[in-house]
């Protein structure tokens, strides 16, 4: 009778793959421990085969599909066992542990078999005395940890108490941050007040340095302030937790200086003095808030004036611009010269004893538009028109977008990409300035000049930079309802636009004469188109009339006017003339009487 053997056969070394990447690469799985393998074995083996007997059953019924020899010696072989053999053996196995789990049973609940007793140990002596004392110093120890923190918060209460002015430098560093920009660059805190993040290009760096000055703030010892200051007002003197280093070029006061002058001063050696008043920024008793705020205004001053020297260097004008030092000169109008200038004082530098009086004054219009412009083009480098479509570039405007669909000429594309610079922008706000200032002096010159008829100027409240309108209304007094004669003129940056009551427009050139020389002539015409309404009311017959008449006197300024006029019965006539000095003069005709003249005025 032949049993079946198992034979164990030895794994392979090559382990087997658990993953292959995308690359091809293949990851093995780890080889198996010896407690890993042997629960792997383990988990192969049946338990519910109790008995040698079934498993002899199972390995016969194995052999008798192998060949029909063995089968029958298998089946005699199982013949000889009792037919409840299998079930004897597993009732005599229950009874077994039934058994033992009695005798547990009745060893643990009677006392008479076994008793459990616990391990002897040495009683401790107890002194009450000492657990006493133990106890005490140990409620001693928890009472002065207690009593020394209550000192600890006592003291910081008074503290702050005292000092209110003076915050904690945490605090004081979360408000610079709200404000300004900051980072920690390994063990310093380095911030940032350049305008980069406003749209910036100026290489300058504005970075400070923030550090803790508590050194500063126990060695000073500074009263308190009195408590009826305000709470927003910064102290002149305050003691602050935080202590900021700004870099020497951007120490100090600075602003740009704006001056307009004429071509027979000395503009090569005109020096721009600085205001003296205001604390700088090199004074150690300075806020931060009002050092960074100055040197973040050095730096915008700086940024600007380097904009503004650049571009006078490339500007062909026809008059030079000149760049000297840290001023620069451009021509506005012949015999007017611009003066932008650069003031920057430290607050160490040594006054001149000598220092020349100031010439003209400062503008300060212009000075803020020339921040205005800056604060343009910053905001147009970061703010760029949002392309349509939207998987357009970003960057053209809409005009150079909508070119191509437009059919858009050479011509059209190259007035697309010019731009005005800075400099020029700030030199036709200047000369517009004073085209409006010589308007304003001529009317007012002549509205004192001429008495009748009467000038009024009324001048436009919406005006732009570089254009302005003013209405000029001609009337003579009491007559103001027959008639009155209206002017409108444009002053633009070096011309006049001007729009008469018939339609007709005039343009003139800067020289105030040409403005002078026109309002004298509407004057003139006034004055005749008002005596022709007279005449009209009276009964009176127009007959005909001159603007520009050759009798007479030259006048200086303008063309003396006159017209004809005829009775109403037709026996006499009248000739008026329109003259500096009289608004009308009247000569007798052939055929008027000695008495026949009437002066109207």
């Amino acid at each position: 009778m032949a049993y079946s053997v198992n034979i164990s056969v030895e794994a392979p070394i090559e382990n087997q793959i658990q993953e292959i990447t995308y690359d091809g690469q293949e990851i093995y799985q780890s080889p198996l421990s010896m407690s890993e393998s042997l629960a792997k074995l383990a988990q192969k083996i049946d338990f519910s085969k109790a008995s040698t007997e079934d498993i002899i059953k199972e390995t016969g019924e194995q052999d008798k599909t192998d060949d029909d020899s063995t089968t029958k010696e298998a089946a005699t072989f199982q013949s000889s066992l009792w037919p409840w053999d299998s079930v004897r053996n597993k009732l005599r196995n229950a009874l077994t542990e039934v058994c033992v789990l009695a005798d547990v049973l009745a060893i643990a609940k009677e006392k008479r078999y076994i008793v459990l007793d616990q391990v002897p140990q040495e009683a401790l002596e107890t002194k009450p005395m000492v657990q006493v004392y133990a106890r005490k110093k140990a409620l001693a120890g928890a009472a002065a940890v207690l009593l020394a923190g209550a000192e600890r918060l006592r003291a910081s209460q008074n503290e702050l108490a005292r000092n209110r002015t003076t915050p904690d430098f945490h605090i004081e560093l979360l408000r610079l941050r709200q404000n300004w920009r900051l980072k920690k660059v390994s063990n310093s805190i380095i911030g940032d007040l350049s305008y980069r993040t406003a749209g910036s290009k100026y290489a300058q760096t504005g970075m400070f340095e923030v550090t803790k000055a508590e050194e500063e703030c126990q060695t000073t010892g500074s009263p308190p302030p009195s408590p009826g200051a305000g709470a927003g007002v910064v102290p002149p003197k305050s003691s602050s937790a935080l202590r900021v280093t700004v870099p020497s070029e951007l120490q100090g006061v600075a602003y740009i200086e704006v001056l307009c002058q004429k071509d027979q001063e000395d503009l090569c050696s005109a020096t721009i003095n600085l205001l003296g008043s205001g604390p700088t920024s090199t004074n150690p008793d300075v806020h931060w808030q009002q050092k960074l705020e100055a040197a973040q205004n050095v730096l915008f001053c700086k940024e600007l004036f380097n904009q503004l020297a650049k571009e006078a260097v490339q500007l062909q004008a026809p008059i030079p611009h000149m760049v000297v030092g840290n001023q620069i000169m451009a021509t506005v109008l012949p015999g007017i010269q611009l003066i932008i200038g650069l003031c920057h004082s430290t607050g160490t530098d040594k006054k001149p004893n000598l220092t020349p009086p100031q010439k003209s004054e400062h503008d300060h219009v212009l000075e803020h538009s020339l921040h205005q412009l800056l604060r343009e083009v910053h905001h147009k480098n970061t703010h760029h028109p949002f392309p349509h479509p939207s998987s357009g570039p970003l960057g053209p405007s809409k005009k150079r977008c909508l070119a191509g669909p437009m059919a858009a000429d050479r011509y059209e594309l190259l007035e697309m990409t010019k731009s005005q610079t800075l400099l020029e922008q700030i030199i036709q706000q200047a000369q517009h300035f004073f085209m409006r200032l010589r308007t304003e002096y001529v009317l007012d010159t002549i509205a004192k000049e001429v008495k009748d008829p009467l000038i009024v100027s009324h001048w436009n409240a919406l005006n732009s930079p570089t254009q302005s309108c003013v209405k000029i209304n001609i009337m003579t007094h009491g007559y103001d309802s027959v008639y009155r004669t209206p002017l409108v003129v444009h002053v633009g940056e070096k011309a006049l636009k001007c729009v008469c009551r018939d339609g007709r427009v005039m343009h003139m050139s800067y020289e105030p004469q040409e403005l002078r020389d026109l309002v004298f002539c509407q004057i003139y015409q006034h004055q005749i188109t008002a005596v022709q309404g007279l005449a009209k009311c009276m009964g009176w017959q127009y007959l005909a009339n001159s603007t520009h008449l050759g009798l007479g006197a030259v006048e200086p300024l303008g063309n003396a006017s006159s017209c004809i006029l005829a009775s109403p019965i037709g026996d006499r006539s009248a000739g008026q003339r329109a003259e500096m000095g009289k608004s009308w003069r009247e000569f007798q005709g052939s055929s008027m009487g000695q008495n026949g003249g009437k002066e109207f005025s």
